[in-house]
């Protein structure tokens, strides 16, 4: 009878035990999930600015492109400060 009662005793605490563990696990598995919907909510914004970045650089360098080819092909340059004629109305 005794060793019944140990053995039943034995049984419940690792049972207990499991289920501490399962609820430790699932705490655990539902932090992690809110972490990763957090970082993939960040690695989407970061997507977006880099494609405006991607934007703005383009931008920026068909300005430089087009300033580049005015110097070199059609020989345009700034006007010195004594060729610039202001005309007032």
């Amino acid at each position: 009878m005794k060793l019944r009662h140990l053995v039943f005793a034995v049984l419940l605490i690792a049972n207990v035990i499991t289920a501490i563990g399962v609820v430790y696990a699932r705490h655990d598995y539902r932090q992690l999930y809110i972490e990763l919907t957090r970082l993939e909510r960040a690695r989407d914004e970061l997507n977006i600015e880099f494609g405006r970045l991607q934007l703005e650089q383009a931008t920026v360098a068909m300005s430089n492109r087009v300033d580049q080819v005015a110097r070199e092909r059609l020989g345009m340059r700034f006007p010195e400060t004594a060729e610039i004629v202001v005309v007032r109305p």
